[in-house]
């Protein structure tokens, strides 16, 4: 009898120290894994402020270094927490072999109903790759425009002029609009009335342009002086100027707004008018001799 107390008791005690040791290793593995995510992070925020920092004039590697340091830092956690999950499934005594092999005929079954998912991933890869959107940029994506604010693999989170938060995923973008590669162009259509001279309503234009550009406030963010396209239509009372300013990224609304701010001013200074509908009423006895008239001439003609 007391040897089977001694024996329960040695095997319990046993079973104690490997249950133990085995919420040791587990504990382990955690910790390893959380001490592993975080220097990978700090590494990848340290790549990407010394690429950043080659180029300290040059904004836009500056976004795309932060953009993929994000990605990169995705998908490190992704990674590590997949192959975590795996260890301490092994230390529970669970064999990992066969929830592989269920896990790739699963995945296989999963990849048919999730094609969109799968394509997601292709299209932001891609997207990144190609460098088409970077964080901070000003995009348009099908009927969607606004800030990015964050660019995943899955979807890419843009932010409008509203304030609405836009989330698109990466498979429905068929087309990408950036408003802010490289440079960008302040386009304004002046629209004055069709009584004025386009001459002299251009050299107004110039003038105000080459003010624009030399104000200590706005001359650092134009690029080139203004470029006069000339008449670009005629509407109902309006002769239609178009011109344009190249500009930094993201600065040609402030400076197309700074500049019709002041072309206002400078018109109503040189008196130049802007256009007004006009409409011209006749009484019904006017009309009718207007009418007798066209008659009488078309006749003469014939």
């Amino acid at each position: 009898m007391n040897d089977n107390i001694v024996e329960q008791a040695a095997s319990w005690w046993a079973g104690m120290g490997g249950a133990a040791t085995a919420a040791l290793r587990i504990v382990l593995i955690v910790l390893a894994a959380w001490v592993l995510v975080g220097v990978l992070n700090r590494a990848i925020r340290v790549l990407r402020d010394r690429v950043a920092g080659q180029f300290d004039d040059d904004r836009e590697a500056a976004k795309r270094a932060e953009t993929l340091s994000r990605v990169f830092r995705y998908l490190v956690v992704v990674v590590i927490s997949l192959i975590t999950g795996m260890l301490v499934l092994g230390e529970l005594g669970v064999s990992v072999a066969p929830i592989l092999g269920a896990a790739g005929v699963v995945g296989l079954a999963v990849g048919f109903g999730a094609q969109s998912l799968v394509k997601d991933y292709f299209t932001g890869f891609f997207l990144l790759l190609e460098n088409q959107i970077r964080q901070g940029d000003v995009v348009k994506l099908g009927e969607h425009a606004g800030l990015v604010e964050e660019v995943t693999l899955r979807y890419v989170q843009l932010r409008d002029y509203d304030g609405n938060v836009h989330y698109v995923p990466n498979g429905h973008i068929t087309t990408v609009i950036n408003m802010t590669r490289g440079f960008s162009q302040a386009v304004a259509d002046v629209a004055v009335s069709v009584h004025e001279d386009v001459d002299a309503v251009v050299e107004v234009i110039r003038t105000v342009a080459a003010g624009l550009r030399g104000d200590e406030a706005f001359g650092a963010r134009i690029l080139a002086d203004l470029e006069v396209a000339g008449v670009e239509r005629w509407d109902n009372a309006a002769v239609v100027i178009r011109c344009r300013f190249r500009t930094l990224p993201l600065e040609q609304w402030g400076i197309r707004r700074e500049f019709l701010r002041r072309l206002k001013a400078a018109f109503q200074a040189q008196g130049i008018r802007l256009p007004y509908p006009n409409l011209t009423v006749h009484a019904e006895g006017e009309a009718a001799n207007a009418a007798q008239l066209r008659e009488g001439g078309a006749a003469a003609l014939r």
